[in-house]
């Protein structure tokens, strides 16, 4: 039997986002660059459909946020992952619009403080950017590090929610 997933595509101020769904949960948000194929790719057994029925709160809230009329998501969201990516996953829904946290913060906010490197593993495999804040993330330096879509795209979405990062050093370190 072939499951059914379903995509579409919302513009935004940071590029092309694609969405995904089961049919009732927002399943993935991914940024998309000018040659990237807009279908996702199927796995044996999956069919993708685009249609933007499953989508309707989605973008409602997306616009929002990139807007300036939205702080915080209440989509219902469907995440995969292993134990302790769901348990980073769900720390990034406590740093607040607005406000970075380092990525020592967050494994010391998930109770595993040695934690470092792999919940900067974790976060670079969020499958919910934005709605799951993993752009709230910096360096203990404050640097901006590694975001899946690239620093551009972390600058321009810490900037719209007004985090002051004059000064800031950048690096492509994943720390």
């Amino acid at each position: 039997m072939t499951e059914t997933r379903y995509y579409d595509i919302q513009e935004s101020p940071i590029g092309d986002l694609r969405l995904t769904s089961d049919g009732e949960f927002l399943t993935g948000i991914w940024m998309l660059d000018p040659d990237d194929e807009v279908q996702p790719r199927s796995r044996t057994g999956m069919s993708w459909v685009r249609t933007s029925s499953p989508f309707k709160h989605a973008r409602e809230q997306l616009i929002a946020y990139f807007t300036g009329g939205l702080s915080e998501f209440t989509l219902p969201l469907a995440t995969r992952g292993t134990p302790f990516q769901m348990r980073v996953w769900e720390g990034l829904r406590s740093i607040p619009y607005g406000q970075t946290i380092s990525y020592g913060e967050l494994a010391h906010r998930i109770g595993d403080p040695k934690a470092v490197r792999a919940v900067g593993s974790a976060n670079g495999r969020n499958p919910l950017p934005i709605v799951l804040p993993c752009h709230r993330v910096i360096g203990a330096d404050g640097s901006l590090t590694g975001y899946g879509g690239g620093l551009d795209r972390k600058r321009t979405l810490l900037e719209l929610e007004g985090v002051a990062l004059a000064g800031t050093r950048q690096a492509e370190l994943f720390i």
